[in-house]
């Protein structure tokens, strides 16, 4: 007989091994992580935790510690950057004579820092019986983070923050339990105790689970109606045509009354089966997640990194050959297809700025088939660089690119602008890490409901959303939503399957493309920011200007591939406001002595970024003596510098798709094939030359004729409106190691 997960969590409170009456082993917390499925690569091991006996809880400070942002709008360009963030406080409890008592409070800037703090609380000694090779070695930290940790990720304060106290993260440390290897149904218990012990007697014999029970009916909520749902469709559609955000993924959020919430984890363990499902539980705070999510935000070890961001989405099929064409129609859409290759592009810069140059790469492609939807999925992987982790990457990561969008600072104010609620745990993440090596598994919490209780009743609230382009139907957009919340919808008792009826097909994995691994460059250069550059002392390199863009790290990866050092400087800060002051900007740069300056892309307009524009305005007068790169935002700077306007584009935003590029064969494009493919991520493009212009039009997008090129007839000065580093660019890479080899006069 094949045991289950449900079937050891009943042999294990059978014999008061979990739940209340576990008490003198640890608290009724509960915490699981369930690998359901497909079985492959994503889905290994299930485990479930021994009552535990040390958790920490992160809350949102106060109004006064941290007052929310001022009302403004950034899809209207308002961007309030928060350069110094709120210490994060995290509340360490103990679990004694049958209770949680407060032990240390833990004050750190970030999440790398409070997972650091927490090392002297974590046990060193691994585990002396053997577990599987993925599974942690020693003692861990397993729980959840709610999205609203963006407030400390990214450099912004939001207009809606949480109230004051509202549960942030919670982790727990597992020092024992049970773990299931997926693949034959095996399990073996960890820990050195009592409950160890007892546990292994328990799993001799196995209880059988109860039969699941058919949830009760309870009327939903909705924050959105259908119809303001579109309109934020529209009002983001808006945002692109103005160039302030390429993609954004909002949602919407349903709520009502539920059964206990385990009970809704079992139906959708059988309905919904995904490999990234979890359930924990906080009983004394009145708190649970129940996640049935299929994306992994991060999986890592002492070595490599990996993320497998999930963006493109259909419906199951009838039969598998219908399943099968509607997979096919997937892949074929241009404006899936499109989304997905700014996603990977996204990632791959977030995984760039934690892993050694020349490491990322995209190692496979395929669609993930579950119960009721399709997805296109790439797995995209690193190796770290020296003195970086997991806990850092996973500040460098969170929260997912795609349940955020890009770029992805711009597009987190928006989402706060727009949803007008702080998303708690939903968009979050769940999962585990050691705190000593980094080594860690975290999803998105994407098809999870949060429940919380008040007395005996508890309440839970489901989100479920989609990425918006540019190519985005609102009625489809909706519908899609619809689809995702689904299955917990039902599994709630919100809504009957027969009011939503969606094909259901079998789990798999459909393999579409397959890469080779990472490239490790023999003579790389390496990528600091400007204060890690003063720190070390060595030589400027490349000075690249940040303007927010979700893509810097791919372009400066590319060029410390060639063997030069990258010092990052940020474009959007108040320090950069004061480097375009011309005295100040002459003296760093004197200071610096740069190779070679790009001006990066980035959102809104070139007058968004003044230490951009100053430094495009001294390149066309001559000024500095140094080759000068602009892409995209910082290719319509020094258009703007040279008398041309910057407007919407006629024919429409273009995001992530590669197009046909016509050059004059000359200065960068020597020896070039022509046409090149080469991806476009703009809205706005430079037109209408002055009379007066000296830049020179060097290419041009082969069927509209809409500038995509420009070069100064005697400075080295060069700009590219689409973007050379996309994973969707044939010969980019090329183009900028063509104005590497530009000498400076400088």
């Amino acid at each position: 007989m094949t045991v289950t997960l449900a079937d050891i969590q009943a042999s294990l409170l059978s014999r008061d091994l979990l739940g209340y009456a576990a008490f003198r082993h640890g608290s009724s917390d509960a915490v699981i992580l369930h690998s359901g499925g497909p079985a492959s690569h994503l889905a290994r091991w299930s485990l479930i935790a021994a009552p535990p006996r040390l958790r920490v809880t992160v809350r949102q400070p106060s109004r006064d510690e941290m007052p929310a942002a001022q009302q403004h709008s950034p899809l209207n360009g308002e961007l309030y950057l928060n350069e110094s963030n709120s210490i994060l406080r995290g509340e360490v409890e103990e679990w004694k004579h049958g209770c949680w008592y407060h032990k240390v409070t833990l004050l750190a800037k970030n999440l790398t820092d409070l997972m650091s703090k927490l090392q002297p609380l974590s046990g060193t000694d691994e585990f002396s019986n053997p577990v599987m090779d993925e599974m942690p070695k020693r003692p861990f930290w397993s729980g959840a983070l709610a999205y609203d940790l963006v407030q400390w990720t990214q450099p912004l304060r939001l207009q809606h923050p949480p109230e004051e106290g509202a549960l942030l993260a919670v982790l727990w440390y597992v020092e024992r339990g049970v773990i299931q290897e997926t693949s034959n149904g095996n399990w073996s218990v960890f820990g050195t105790d009592e409950w160890t012990k007892q546990a292994t007697l328990a799993m001799t014999e196995p209880s059988v689970a109860q039969p699941i029970k058919h949830p009760n009916k309870y009327e939903e909520h909705t924050d959105h109606t259908k119809e303001t749902h579109m309109k934020n469709i529209e009002r983001v559609r808006e945002g692109i045509i103005q160039g302030q955000v390429y993609q954004v993924n909002i949602g919407n959020h349903w709520s009502g009354n539920i059964d206990h919430p385990y009970e809704i984890f079992t139906r959708l363990c059988v309905d919904n089966p995904a490999p990234y499902s979890a359930y924990i539980e906080a009983q004394d705070i009145g708190f649970a997640l129940v996640c049935s999510s299929p994306e992994s935000l991060l999986q890592c070890n002492q070595k490599t990194l990996r993320t497998s961001p999930i963006k493109g989405t259909c419906t199951q099929g009838m039969t598998e050959t219908e399943a099968a064409e509607h997979r096919q129609n997937m892949l074929g859409d241009e404006k899936e297809r499109a989304e997905h290759r700014m996603l990977v592009d996204l990632m791959r810069n977030d995984i760039s700025a934690v892993s050694e140059v020349g490491s990322v790469s995209v190692d496979r492609f395929d669609v993930e088939s579950y119960a009721n939807v399709q997805h296109l999925v790439s797995h995209i992987t690193g190796v770290f660089q020296e003195g970086k982790d997991g806990i850092q990457a996973l500040n460098a990561l969170f929260p997912g690119g795609s349940i955020t969008g890009c770029p992805r600072t711009m597009v987190c104010a928006v989402i706060d602008e727009l949803e007008q609620r702080p998303r708690s745990f939903w968009t979050g993440s769940l999962g585990w890490v050691d705190v000593h090596t980094g080594e860690g598994s975290w999803n998105i919490l994407i098809r999870t409901l949060e429940a919380h209780r008040s007395g005996s009743v508890w309440t839970g609230s489901i989100g479920a959303g989609g990425g918006i382009t540019i190519a985005s139907n609102a009625e489809r957009e909706v519908a899609e939503a619809t689809w995702k919340g689904a299955a917990l919808r039902v599994a709630s008792g919100w809504m009957q399957q027969e009011t939503l009826p969606l094909a259901k097909g079998p789990l798999g994995i459909h393999p579409i493309e397959h890469r080779t691994s990472t490239k490790m460059s023999t003579s790389s250069g390496n990528i600091l920011s400007l204060a890690e550059r003063q720190k070390q002392g060595s030589d400027c390199g490349v000075l690249f200007i940040d303007n927010l863009d979700s893509f810097s790290y791919n372009i400066a990866n590319v060029v410390a591939e060639s063997g030069y050092h990258v010092t990052m400087v940020q474009g959007r800060t108040q320090e950069a406001d004061r480097l375009a002051d011309p005295v100040a900007l002459f003296d760093f740069l004197d200071a610096l002595q740069p190779s070679h300056l790009i001006l990066g892309p980035g959102p809104g307009t070139p007058s968004d970024a003044p230490l951009t524009m100053a430094c495009a305005h001294h390149a066309i007068a001559g000024q500095l003596k140094i080759p000068v790169l602009g892409i995209c935002l910082g290719h319509q700077a020094l258009a703007l510098a040279d008398g041309m306007e910057v407007l919407p584009s006629p024919q429409g935003p273009v995001h992530g798709v590669p197009c046909q590029i016509e050059h004059n064969g000359r200065g960068l494009y020597n020896g070039m094939e022509n046409p090149l493919s080469l991806t476009r991520y703009n809205s706005l493009v430079a037109m209408n030359p002055s009379i007066n212009k000296t830049m020179e039009i060097t290419a041009t997008e082969c069927h509209s004729g809409l500038i995509m090129g420009l070069a100064h007839p005697t400075f080295p000065i060069h700009g590219f409106q689409y973007h050379p580093e996309s994973v969707g660019s044939s010969s980019g890479e090329a183009l900028i190691h063509q104005f590497l080899k530009i000498p400076s006069d400088g």
